[in-house]
């Protein structure tokens, strides 16, 4: 991977990112929760921030920034469709769009449904993509603007890329999201033994962020309405995948 990926735990359960471009020493940072840490980070490492990438317009994704680039001038990039309610924008972009971090070149990825036009960044010779609340380790982000179904054809965009693409998401919510993962997806060995390794990483106090695509795809239940094992749990053989992953999101709303 050309990228050296840094995980920044910020606030309760949030993450920021790091990511360095090995060829040119480029770094960008990947949400900004809340600005200590990443700070920290930064200095620890004697790194300059060159950019400042946002998914989302919630909060806990931008309220660090103001106090970030008191110390680091960083451009900083969002949603063009959005901007009236972000932060203020150097670079604006909608899906399609080609951002660059030194050497590699990402692409810009529309994963409303969390929130409207919330984004994704996949950076192919970098191997990974930045998702914030859309697809997480073990679930999805809850559908507060959007529709379930406009989720689903977000997470399918997602779905298609390499499965070796490290999927670096906003939350630790993957314990919590892996126990209602099993009243759906009861006999998957795969997810069972995850569910173990997740526990001993948060006994050790390790984060389960990021994760791995192809991880995603053998056990994460909104990735898989077209399952039948799941469907047939549901009482739901045959039906169309966007209707099973509604069905999905509104019992894990209710978990």
């Amino acid at each position: 991977m050309s990228f050296e990926l840094v995980t920044i735990p910020c606030l309760s359960d949030n993450y920021a990112f790091l990511a360095r471009d090995a060829a040119t020493g480029s770094v960008a940072l990947f949400d900004i929760p809340e600005a200590a840490p990443i700070l920290a980070e930064l200095d620890a490492r004697g790194w300059q921030l060159d950019q400042i990438f946002i998914t989302h317009h919630h909060p806990d994704h931008v309220d660090g920034l103001a106090e970030v680039l008191s110390k680091h001038k960083a451009t900083v990039t969002g949603c063009k469709e959005d901007a009236h309610r972000l932060p203020s924008l150097d670079v604006e972009v909608s899906e399609g769009d080609t951002v660059q971090i030194g050497s590699c070149a990402g692409t810009v990825i529309d994963v409303s449904g969390h929130t409207i036009n919330h984004i994704a960044f996949h950076f192919p010779t970098g191997g990974v993509m930045f998702t914030g609340d859309s697809l997480m380790a073990l679930g999805c982000g809850r559908v507060f603007e959007g529709t379930k179904p406009q989720m689903w054809n977000g997470l399918k965009k997602l779905i298609n890329l390499p499965p070796e693409t490290i999927v670096a998401s906003g939350h630790e919510y993957t314990a919590a999201n892996g126990r209602f993962a099993l009243t759906v997806d009861p006999d998957n060995p795969a997810l069972i033994k995850r569910m173990q390794d997740i526990a001993d990483a948060r006994a050790e106090n390790r984060p389960t962020v990021p994760s791995v695509l192809a991880e995603e795809l053998a056990t994460n239940p909104f990735l898989r309405p077209e399952d039948p094992a799941i469907q047939a749990h549901l009482g739901m053989s045959g039906a169309d995948a966007a209707d099973v992953f509604t069905e999905i999101r509104t019992r894990k709303d209710q978990f």
